[in-house]
């Protein structure tokens, strides 16, 4: 049988619990409702680190944090670090690119082919966070409770300007693909930055729902809440300059609105591909880099291990793919291998994550665990995270360690590594057993040292791009500048016109039927 084309369609900051997919009741996605009905769901599938850059950098590579040095959002991505990408093309796959990828450093390809669009964050060192002066607000670059006064709708933000580019182009290429003569398969990627703050919606998604019918985040009380939460509180504004139940519900109106956009925009490219005569023939993946707190625990955003922050979506569906639920965790480190599998590459001997294609095959999958590492804001050591069937153990050495069942607690109201819990006597053992993985699995003092001098570096030549920038009044600057070969657009002199028609035309034209 032909290796599949794959297409892979990114949100931003989506997480599944507010999708109808996944069981929201207000949330309208019927185009990933579609997706998941012909093909399989998965129910415990998370980012490896809760933060854009990382997120995706460790899904590329199909490695940890710690391994490339994927810190925090300014982290350089290493050129010499080897992708799917680069194995994909390897394979025999064409590999484009369309959206938001967040690469920071001067390689804006990382293994792709073809990049259509420039990304909408900067590629340099400007949002290099510190910890040795952790306690201190950043401000230039960084959330506040602003996103939620500024909730609402509009005919168009800096974010719908990018979404409409990025969706346009990924559809124009599907088209492209189709009246070319190059007869590989195809790894297009579509990544958008919806529905990541700020939460303001087009009209139409906004109308979509009923402000009175959006529900509100559980009630919460401080004193449930863990000390990274607190830090993310602080660092947000979230509990100097608060927030009214008003804005909250603002914000989750434009936020689900938004989340609609973007399945708007999902489908429409699967509608392009049913146009080509290729959605047969092609595996869909539906995924985010991580979730949204959305007030959940008084929280907003991402940045810690808490379910809305760390679960994501996956969606599978395609030739081979059963329909279904998976309900064993997985991250995306495992889509590495998973790509490779499917696109026949070899696959490299040291990547930690598991092929899925089994899973969504419909068979067996033995392993119901994942880990993760989050060395970005709002903390000055690392925090790392083992999911295990039903438990979750989150661990940082300046906080207390915080155990959940999240079938049991999905919420994550109830920390059964509290020793005043009264499971606590119950799980010791589970406990110490967690916390004895946590010191093998991961030097913290190691990683703390790497991350303190990676800041220091960045910090030193973001200083020095800067000044070259205001000494010579030129922008120093790694950002993609997509190719755009105008002279070979449309109709040009060298070109036959009445040839250029029927050429560019699909499906293209017999005059004997």
């Amino acid at each position: 049988m032909a290796r599949p084309n794959i297409l892979f369609v990114m949100a931003d900051q989506l997480a599944p619990h507010f999708t109808g997919t996944y069981g929201h009741e207000v949330v309208s996605t019927p185009h990933l409702d579609a997706l998941a009905a012909r093909g399989s769901r998965f129910d415990a599938a998370y980012c490896h680190s809760p933060l854009c850059a990382p997120a995706r950098f460790t899904m590329l590579a199909g490695q940890p944090v710690s391994a490339i040095g994927a810190w925090d959002n300014a982290s350089e991505f290493s050129a010499s670090t080897p992708t799917f990408a680069h194995h994909l093309g390897l394979a025999g796959y064409r590999t484009v690119l369309s959206g938001k990828m967040h690469f920071v450093g001067p390689d804006q390809l990382h293994g792709f082919e073809e990049r259509l669009t420039t990304d909408i964050y900067p590629a340099d060192f400007a949002w290099t966070p510190n910890w040795e002066r952790a306690d201190e607000r950043i401000d230039k670059w960084y959330h506040n409770m602003d996103v939620l006064e500024d909730a609402g709708s509009a005919v168009t933000t800096y974010q719908l300007d990018y979404d409409e580019e990025v969706g346009f182009a990924a559809r124009r290429k599907l088209l492209d693909i189709a009246r070319d003569d190059d007869d590989r398969p195809f790894f297009l990627c579509a990544s958008f930055i919806h529905p990541h703050d700020p939460y303001v919606a087009r009209p139409e998604w906004w109308d979509l729902y009923d402000h009175d019918a959006i529900d509100m985040p559980a009630p919460w009380d401080e004193s449930e809440l863990d000390p990274h939460t607190l830090r993310i509180r602080t660092g947000i504004q979230a509990d100097t300059v608060g927030y009214t139940d008003a804005q909250v519900r603002n914000a989750r109106h434009g936020y689900y609105a938004n989340v609609s956009y973007f399945d708007d925009q999902l489908g429409q490219l699967i509608k392009t591909l049913d146009d080509i005569g290729q959605l047969d023939n092609t595996i869909v993946i539906a995924t985010s880099d991580h979730g949204d707190m959305l007030g959940d625990r008084g929280a907003w955003f991402k940045m810690s291990f808490h379910e809305r922050s760390a679960r994501v979506p996956l969606v599978v569906a395609g030739p081979g793919v059963h329909q279904g639920v998976v309900s064993n965790a997985c991250s995306h480190l495992d889509l590495f291998p998973t790509l490779l599998e499917v696109g026949g590459g070899e696959i490299p001997h040291d990547l930690p994550g598991r092929s899925l294609v089994n899973a969504w095959s419909g068979e067996d999958d033995p392993i119901d665990e994942t880990f993760g590492e989050y060395c970005g804001e709002m903390t000055a050591a690392p925090i790392f995270m083992i999911r295990r069937g039903k438990y979750k153990y989150i661990h940082c050495d300046t906080d207390p360690a915080q155990l959940y069942d999240v079938e049991a607690d999905p919420l994550e109201r109830r920390n059964l590594a509290d020793p005043t819990d009264e499971r606590a006597g119950e799980l010791e053992t589970l406990i110490a057993d967690f916390a004895a993985e946590v010191l093998k699995r991961w030097d913290s003092a190691a990683i703390t040292e790497a991350v303190i001098a990676s800041q220091k570096r960045r910090h030193l030549l973001h200083s020095a791009m800067s000044n070259q920038s205001e000494s010579s009044g030129k922008i120093v600057s790694w950002d993609h500048l997509p190719e755009n070969d105008v002279a070979n657009s449309y109709v040009r002199n060298h070109q036959d016109w009445a040839e250029s028609g029927p050429k560019m035309r699909f499906p293209r034209y017999d005059a004997s039927t």
